[in-house]
């Protein structure tokens, strides 16, 4: 998501253009509706209640979405929303899964298509590491617990049939999120 990219780009001293950043913030509040699902677009903003637009269907997109509102200081996305996110992609990733490898975007329930799913879990693990660091190790678990499951016989991972790049992608981003739920050293 572009909004935590400029975050990280800030966070190393480069300044993203004000303006870009501003509009992102507002396009992103826009789609947000008060359970902390996010319109899958703002053309879809007049049924709220679709399918991909309630918590199964936005199961991956919120993970982006609160971590990018969260990194820009919005007051609303607190650790308490963070970590209620987590749970729920935890205890309803068979959601995301039953859209895993599905070659027809959006057929599974709440429109889930299968390239929402290691989007979701490495969201997710970035996430985890705004957390105050107590409540990290149990969502690293679990995360990575998750990942691992679902890693195929010849060691890559993939959640959509994208062009001929699927598993790169889906590798890169499974190993992304697995460095992340590594547990750093006791100080």
């Amino acid at each position: 998501m572009v909004l935590v990219a400029l975050a990280d780009a800030r966070g190393i001293g480069v300044e993203p253009p004000e303006a870009v950043t501003r509009r992102a913030l507002e396009a992103t509040r826009k789609q947000r509706l008060p359970d902390f699902s996010y319109l899958y677009g703002s053309y879809l903003r007049m049924e709220p209640r679709m399918g991909i637009n309630r918590p199964g269907g936005s199961l991956g997109r919120s993970q982006a979405c609160n971590l990018a509102l969260k990194l820009w200081g919005d007051q609303r996305v607190t650790d308490t929303v963070l970590m209620e996110w987590l749970d729920r992609l935890i205890q309803r990733n068979g959601w995301l899964d039953l859209g895993r490898k599905r070659p027809v975007p959006h057929e599974s329930f709440f429109q889930v298509a299968g390239y929402f799913y290691y989007f979701g879990h490495f969201y997710a693990a970035r996430v985890i590491d705004v957390l105050p660091e107590a409540e990290r190790p149990f969502y690293q678990d679990h995360l990575a617990r998750i990942v691992v499951e679902v890693q195929d016989a010849d060691g890559s991972w993939w959640d959509y049939p994208l062009y001929n790049y699927h598993q790169q992608y889906g590798t890169a981003y499974a190993l992304m999120t697995l460095h992340r739920c590594r547990r750093q050293p006791q100080r």
